[in-house]
């Protein structure tokens, strides 16, 4: 039996503008002549594509090219603030993962991003993510008046925060690995596998006063220098066990609730893709061995997504 033929991808000039509703018929042909998927799932591919379309006028005016990781998650958002189900969500990215496929067989576009949000699916299980002005109030939640080394503590969650590393990297840190000139610091991860993390000037403000003041009262108390980077009141290197108590007792000061170190690990990524970081390089950053772990993020940081359903949405 001869198959139908597709219909071409259009080249008029309307397809130069790169409106993702140009090449919808044509995607649709293609999965009726070659896939042969049912004239209701077509029909469920056309409906998601369309709401696709729609929102995509209203509010950020991609074209296909510009249809990034950040684009797809703000849309994922919007259809979960319009109370539609995982499912519903899930089939409708999954379209969308189909019709970017096809773009990139016709050569419309060179790569996908939509291969790299995460599915609605992970949403149960993500993890906290604390706003910028809550993670501000808990670096300045260690005080002198109450706290036996505020400058140490403050430097910890300073530091936390600005490398996104975990609890065990931070507690491993040597003097050796830090480079406050040049604002970056060295960390080992998991297989020993070591990576350069940048320090935001918070952070290289927090840990030169550590250093130059509590950490050096420190050294001369006990005689003693093992080249740890944060030590206990003993003089040894702090446990990691150690940092944990901190920042729940510093959390509950600043009104964050129960937190652990890995809560600013989170915030950090998330903070980070609601920048417009590339994924690529926060999966580097957080030192994964696989880019989907690094996926969970593309949810993107729930307030910021709020904000702009506010701002957008005709009756926000």
């Amino acid at each position: 039996m001869s198959r139908r033929k597709r219909p071409p991808v259009p080249s008029s000039p309307v397809a130069t503008s790169a409106d993702p509703a140009v090449y919808i018929p044509g995607f649709l042909a293609y999965l009726d002549a070659e896939c042969g998927l049912a004239a209701n799932t077509l029909a469920a591919y056309r409906r998601d594509l369309d709401r696709f379309v729609a929102w995509n006028r209203d509010t950020v005016k991609a074209s296909v090219h510009q249809v990034s990781v950040a684009v797809l998650t703000q849309f994922l958002e919007y259809q979960h603030a319009l109370n539609l189900s995982a499912p519903s969500i899930g089939r409708s990215l999954a379209a969308i993962r189909m019709y970017f496929l096809y773009l990139m067989l016709e050569g419309v576009v060179s790569e996908s991003a939509a291969d790299l949000v995460s599915s609605p699916k992970l949403w149960e299980r993500l993890p906290r993510v604390l706003s910028p002005e809550m993670v501000d109030a808990l670096l300045q939640s260690p005080l002198a008046s109450e706290d036996r080394y505020p400058n140490r503590d403050r430097a910890l969650l300073a530091l936390l925060y600005a490398t996104g590393c975990r609890v065990s990297e931070i507690a491993a840190l040597k003097l050796a690995d830090i480079n406050l000139t040049e604002g970056f610091c060295r960390c080992t991860g998991k297989g020993n596998k070591q990576r350069l993390v940048s320090l935001n000037p918070v952070a290289v403000q927090a840990v030169g006063k550590w250093l130059t003041g509590e950490r050096q009262d420190l050294i001369q108390r006990f005689g003693r220098d093992d080249g740890w980077l944060f030590l206990s009141r003993s003089g040894r290197r702090v446990a990691r066990e150690s940092i944990w108590s901190l920042i729940r007792r510093y959390a509950r000061r600043a009104g964050c609730g129960d937190i652990s170190p890995h809560t600013l690990r989170h915030s950090f990524a998330t903070h980070l893709l609601a920048g417009g970081a590339d994924i690529r390089a926060l999966q580097e950053m957080l030192g994964h061995a696989s880019i989907r772990t690094t996926q969970v993020y593309t949810h993107v940081e729930h307030s910021r997504l709020k904000a702009v359903h506010r701002k957008c949405h005709p009756r926000g």
